[in-house]
């Protein structure tokens, strides 16, 4: 198996480690920014402001995934966090939950674009497709640290999974040796139908971009997101079910989040008409420019190319001046001694004067 730490060293007092779970989440939000940033460039709006809504959205969306998942896992009637409340800490262990993670960032990213005055449908248009591709990229660090997997199988793809990793159904090694027992790779089939979906949502975001209305693909993500995670909820053994049903909360979830998907998409093409989606907007909003904030670039930029025309035009007439006075100073050597040679010498008498006669 893969070292889940790629290198660890001592500075001063503290360690510093560097681990796959780490850099693989870096990986997926980064490439799912980069995503991100083109759709939203593609729609006419600043696509680098994902970069900075990306420096308050990141840590909340971290936050909210973490408590959702130790939520989640006091549900399942796990007390490890109430025992051990300073592991709530360590994200790098692994245990990061979806939703907590949608619902924490969502809200940052409103508060953002708001702030911003920028239209939320198109950044949740754009987002959408890069994030279901940004969290596949991030699941292969699950089989690093050898979690989120299923049930037991027979099938080629089966993984296995180690003694101390193993959930307690699964720990009895007599049942479930070592050697010979395969699980399912639930989150490679979470990372496949997200790379799916979400290539396909951006295939139709651009093949039909006259005819997607301001939350269209928002919608189709809400559908597609939530019915992927309701299939691998099947294969989840270590989720807490809702009663003795097969049903679990994350399953729940999910269903809803498909259904909202389906009745923002018949709102949205006039299939259905509540009373609260009446002024629905049906373009996007674009942030105008800065009118005074431009006016100050270009003056600036126009003092500037003024002052560089000056020195030129200076240079310019400075350049003959400067050679006259170098001719002038080569001249001035010849003159002196041409002078020289012209100035008449006096030469002094040596007659004696005569004495007066007496």
């Amino acid at each position: 198996m893969i070292d889940p730490v790629i290198f660890s060293f001592k500075l001063f007092v503290w360690t510093i480690t560097l681990r796959w779970y780490g850099v693989l989440v870096m990986l997926g939000a980064v490439v799912g920014a980069w995503i991100a940033a083109k759709e939203i460039r593609r729609r006419g709006e600043n696509g680098d402001a994902i970069w900075d809504a990306m420096v308050w959205v990141l840590p909340a969306a971290i936050i909210g995934a973490r408590l959702w998942y130790v939520a989640n896992n006091m549900l399942g009637g796990s007390s490890y966090y109430l025992d051990n409340p300073a592991k709530i800490a360590y994200v790098w262990e692994g245990g990061l939950h979806f939703f907590g993670g949608l619902l924490f960032g969502g809200i940052a990213l409103y508060l953002y674009l708001t702030n911003n005055k920028m239209d939320f449908w198109l950044f949740l248009d754009s987002i959408a497709p890069a994030a279901l591709i940004g969290q596949a990229l991030a699941r292969p660090a699950n089989f690093i640290n050898q979690e989120l997997y299923g049930p037991p199988t027979k099938l080629l793809w089966g993984i296995p999974i180690d003694a101390e990793h193993r959930l307690a159904q699964f720990s009895d090694l007599s049942r479930f040796p070592v050697e010979s027992t395969r699980f399912h790779p639930t989150f490679a089939y979470e990372m496949v139908l997200n790379i799916i979906f979400g290539l396909l949502l951006l295939w139709i975001a651009r093949q039909y971009s006259e005819k997607m209305k301001p939350g269209a693909i928002f919608a189709g993500w809400l559908i597609s997101a939530g019915l992927i995670r309701a299939f691998v909820e099947f294969f989840r053994p270590d989720q807490p079910h809702i009663g003795n049903s097969v049903v679990t909360y994350s399953m729940l979830v999910s269903f809803l989040m498909a259904i909202t998907g389906v009745v923002m998409l018949l709102i949205r093409y006039g299939k259905l008409q509540p009373a609260f989606a009446k002024g629905w907007e049906e373009e996007y909003h674009i942030k105008p420019v800065d009118e005074q904030a431009e006016r100050s670039r270009v003056r600036a930029k126009a003092a500037s190319e003024n002052v560089m025309e000056e020195d030129r035009v200076d240079e310019e007439v400075l350049e003959p001046e400067k050679k006259k006075t170098t001719v002038k100073a080569q001249a001035k050597p010849k003159a002196k001694a041409t002078a020289a040679k012209e100035k008449p010498v006096t030469k002094k008498s040596t007659t004696k004067p005569k004495a007066p006669k007496q």
